[in-house]
This record gives C-alpha cells, structure tokens and sequence, in this order.
C-alpha cells in the first residue's frame, strides 16, 4: 500500500472537549449531535439510514470500509448521517461483490470523515455525559471559529427533521394487484422495511410526511403503517393526527421507532431525550406476551414515558428493553394498533423480531 499523509482533524464537543484525529481524505466542517453505534456490520446500511439524519456518527468497531460498499445495500437513496467518525478506515478492501471503496462513496457524496480517533475514549465520554452536538473538522487552526459554528447548531430536542428525509410525492412498490394494501406514512422509512412488507405479499403506497389521514385513505388500504425517521416525534403533528383518525376508526395500524412514538404521543403519552440513546444490533428485549428474549436492532434517541404508558388503560406495554427497562413496545387494548421502539427489518441486524411483519399481514386478514 502506498504511504499516504493526511490531514490533521478533530471532533470538537459542545462542552468544549476536543479529539483529534485525521482526515479521511474529504477536507472541511461538519456538525450535528453525535452519537456511536456498537454493530460489528453493517455500516452501509447505518450510514443510508434516514434516522440518523443531522447526526455524526462514531463507529465502535474499530475497522470501517473493510468491505467496500454494494449499490444494494442501501436503506435510502443516499447517506444520512452528517459525518462519521471511526478508528482504522480501510482504505483497501476484500469482498467479491463489492462495487468500490468507501473513500469514493464518500467522495461521490461529500462526506467528511475522520478516523484515527480514539474511539473508545470518545465513546466512553459520551456515555457518561450524553449525546451532544459536535463539529468535525479538518480546519484544526480554527478552533475559535468551529466553536462559533457550533453554538448555531440546533439541540435535537425539539426539531422537526421527518421533512428533511420523506418523500416528496406518493410512490407504490409491490404488485399492484395484491390482495393486502398498505398505505404507509414516510417520515423516513427504511428500504428494507418495504422489502419485509413486499415479500409478504403486499403493495404499499408511500405518503409524504405531512399527508392527512384522507391522503392515506384515498389509496383503499387495508392496513396503515407510520415508519422509523429522525429527530423529535413531539413537532410531528400532522402524523399524530394521522395516527388518532386510524385509531379512532380501529383500522390495522403498525409503527416502528419513530412510528411507535407517533401512536404513544397520539394516545397522551409524552415522549422525552435520552441520556444516550441505543443504537447498535445487539439489543436485548423481552416480550412480555411470549416471555421470550429476543436480540434486536435498535436506532433511536427518544423513548416514550414508561410511567404514563402503565397509567393508561387502553395500552399495553408489549416489550421492554432489558438493558434499563424502557418501552420497547405497545398494543392498544381495545384497537387494532401496535407499535415496537426497535426495528424489526433489521439491515442490519438480528432476524429475531421479523415476526411482527406477519402480525401485521395477520391483523390485516383479520379485519378484512
């Protein structure tokens, strides 16, 4: 391998904490609230995911880009997260159906990130004082100035980020003629989450975020489905609007991560920020109505209080986090809606909680 010299570049934290590090090789600033995620695999489909959007992301295993990249293993139709940042980038890499390097991806999509970070210092860091925002940069002799830039950046709390990755028009996958409808609500849908409904028989109809409930309608579905997304679930209005009018007219209604914090909210259940987050594929849950464990796929940075969701008599908590006993999922008692904080469709991830799509195909065909 050809010696190359790079950059120097740094992760500033909001608190003033700086790690350095060096460029991967796309030179310039950007922010966001960081985060890590502890999957061993995977990083495409982490990087394409539209629930990190406005995020930089901080990669626990310690080599990223050792396989390249597939055009197919994408759950969006780009990258999401603001910018990454890991340990050892490889710069070469060994897999027989890759289509290229990282590197170039990330050219293609003018990425900027930053490796040779101590990682596990950083993560360690964060663990113990929360997610925050932070810049990364290769301006190293601008610390003044990136600390400036930062102060702009908006705390996660309280934005509104669904408009920033759904859809813009309506669009259909699957056969037209099946015989199960799905009319889903897009603030930030995963790829493989339509790929699970498709293999079982299903078309759905992808709405824009802001889409009313007669918008869904107007596609005669049998069932509805509100997906994962990024930032906030307490700003998206119209979409917990959506969720009260299938609720109310006790219509087939699954949510998944940002879906599920949709319904909570829609049924007076508040949601608030974590401490840190889970984000990783090695989750363990329990559900509650089968007693056994299952080990999950997890991506978000808001859960729903848990204490309310016991208060209310019309739900029922499905699922918990066995890690610190967060709600992991919900059932109305007396509706045909639930809804799981984790992803189920994995990419990546365990298959463990794939059973859910077929509930849902099975609450269909039984209301039908």
């Amino acid at each position: 391998m050809k010696y190359q010299t790079r950059k120097k570049a740094l992760v500033l934290l909001a608190d003033g904490t700086i790690f350095y590090g060096k460029s991967v090789g796309i030179e310039g600033t950007s922010t966001g609230e960081i985060c890590f995620n502890t999957g061993m695999t995977g990083y495409q489909e982490i990087f394409t995911d539209p629930s990190y959007f406005g995020q930089l992301m901080v990669t626990t295993n310690a080599h990223i880009g050792n396989y390249g990249v597939n055009n197919s293993e994408v759950e969006s139709d780009g990258i999401k997260i603001s910018g990454l940042i890991c340990r050892n980038f490889s710069f070469n890499h060994s897999r027989v159906d890759s289509d290229g390097n990282l590197k170039e991806w990330f050219i293609k999509h003018n990425m900027v990130a930053i490796s040779d970070v101590d990682t596990r210092a950083l993560v360690s860091y964060i663990r113990d004082n929360g997610a925050m925002n932070a810049i990364i940069s290769t301006e190293v002799d601008n610390i003044d100035d990136l600390k400036k830039q930062l102060i702009k950046v908006p705390s996660m709390e309280g934005l509104e980020l669904a408009s920033k990755v759904s859809t813009k028009e309506p669009y259909i996958v699957g056969d037209e003629n099946s015989e199960i409808k799905i009319s889903a609500l897009d603030i930030g849908i995963k790829k493989n989450i339509l790929r699970n409904f498709v293999k079982r028989g299903a078309c759905i109809k992808v709405f824009p975020y802001n889409s009313s409930f007669e918008d869904l309608a107007s596609f005669t579905p049998d069932g509805y489905f509100i997906s994962n997304g990024p930032g906030d679930p307490e700003p998206l209005l119209d979409a917990q609007e959506v969720a009260k009018e299938i609720i109310k007219r006790d219509l087939p209604l699954f949510g998944i991560c940002l879906g599920h914090q949709v319904i909570a909210l829609a049924n007076g259940i508040s949601t608030y920020k974590m401490h840190n987050g889970h984000r990783g594929i090695n989750h363990p849950v329990k559900n509650l109505l089968s007693g056994k464990g299952e080990i999950t796929s997890q991506n978000h940075g808001f859960a729903i209080n848990r204490q309310e969701t016991e208060a209310n008599e019309n739900v029922e908590i499905t699922h918990v986090h066995l890690n610190d006993n967060t709600v992991a999922g919900i059932r109305l008692r007396n509706k045909n809606t639930f809804s799981v904080q984790y992803h189920p469709e994995a990419s990546p991830g365990p298959h463990d909680s794939d059973y859910l799509f077929d509930q849902f195909i099975e609450n269909i065909k039984g209301k039908k």
